[in-house]
């Protein structure tokens, strides 16, 4: 059976509350009609998707019928929306006093009135929080991909070094990035390209502007691809020139510190461990180094979830006590150190967590 049609099954065996998933599209797509389509090809505006235990069905329009039909895999019927109302007649009858699940968190409210009025559901259900529970674990074939991307970001990051020279702006920089990633592979960022000069590195998301590259300045660059629609996400820090003064031994100290904390939290990845235990490993090590002066220089949380969209769900994040780390788990480690007016060094790597603790992509 094809993997993607494995995904209704898995679904629809821990979510018990629904007969069928509606995945509404707008003028924008939602992330969850890629993860049970895999439709690359097209933008399937205004199309509605129909998922159910063993079956889907696609109701499209005839702009992009046969861009489904070529993309179509056993398991999936495509339906078009045409003017005799056949396909709507279909969804009605499978629809009709039923409890339908939808993705509150993407579904405009009117666009859920609509699904009402018109095919007269028994109930309707916003399933986002299942919908993102099921998506947190990853298949061989995502894991593929976002290794496949990570793979082609941390090349880039080695590549880009070659054009660190005093006088680049961040902005160069930044399109530099991603000229590169592309040549490499890259189908576009998964999100814009971070790049930080100097004190710019406390910023954690500091936007790259015309500031110029200094000897001695702190060099952070954010950055990932897309490979099949799957996202990479990593961070890495650097210092540019000037080394044996003062100022680049406390640079090197804030970066020693953060690697630690990397190190440490990735060690202590197993599963059935709270996510919010993570965090706090790395947290507290930053915190304490030192004799404390880095004590609340860490402001975000360890990592996030990582897929289809580049911040794809829960993480190491305090705000996650209840959630336990699971194989299949895809999520950022990256603790830094941020101090206003000096900068600030970040290391990021994609994690996969496994039966045997954790695994950087």
């Amino acid at each position: 059976m094809n993997s993607i049609s494995n995904r209704y099954k898995r679904f629809f065996s821990n979510e018990k509350r629904i007969d069928a998933i509606i995945i509404m599209n707008t003028g924008s797509q939602d992330p969850n009609f890629y993860y049970f389509t895999g439709f690359r090809s097209s933008l399937f505006e205004n199309n509605i998707l129909l998922v159910k235990k063993n079956k889907a069905y696609l109701f499209t329009y005839a702009l992009e019928y046969q861009d489904a039909v070529r993309q179509k895999f056993p398991g999936i019927e495509v339906v078009k929306f045409g003017n005799d109302g056949e396909a709507r007649s279909l969804l009605s009858k499978e629809i009709k006093g039923k409890a339908v699940g939808i993705n509150g968190e993407f579904l405009p409210l009117n666009y859920c009135k609509r699904i009402s009025k018109t095919y007269k559901p028994k109930r309707i259900i916003d399933i986002s929080e299942s919908l993102t529970d099921a998506r947190m674990i990853k298949d061989k074939g995502e894991i593929e991909n976002i290794r496949k991307a990570a793979k082609v970001t941390k090349a880039a990051h080695r590549l880009i070094q070659k054009n660190f020279k005093a006088g680049i702006t961040e902005a160069e920089l930044a399109r530099k990035f991603d000229e590169i990633s592309r040549n490499l592979g890259s189908e576009g960022p998964s999100f814009d390209t971070i790049v930080c000069f100097g004190k710019n590195a406390a910023l954690p998301h500091h936007s790259p502007d015309n500031t110029k590259l200094k000897k001695g300045d702190i060099i952070l660059i954010d950055a990932g691809a897309k490979i099949n629609r799957y996202c990479s996400d990593v961070t890495r820090s650097f210092i540019f020139g000037k080394k044996n003064t003062e100022d680049y031994r406390k640079k090197k100290e804030m970066y020693d510190t953060v690697k630690e904390a990397h190190d440490l939290a990735l060690k202590a990845i197993k599963e059935g461990k709270s996510l919010s235990s993570i965090h706090m490993i790395a947290a507290n090590h930053i915190n304490k180094k030192h004799k404390g002066i880095y004590n609340g220089k860490f402001i975000h949380s360890l990592g996030h979830s990582l897929g289809i969209e580049v911040h794809d769900g829960p993480g190491f994040s305090p705000a996650y006590g209840n959630i336990k780390a699971k194989a299949g788990m895809v999520i950022t480690d990256e603790p830094g150190i941020y101090i206003k007016g000096f900068g600030g060094i970040r290391i990021e790597d994609d994690v996969l967590i496994t039966k045997k603790g954790a695994e950087i992509l």
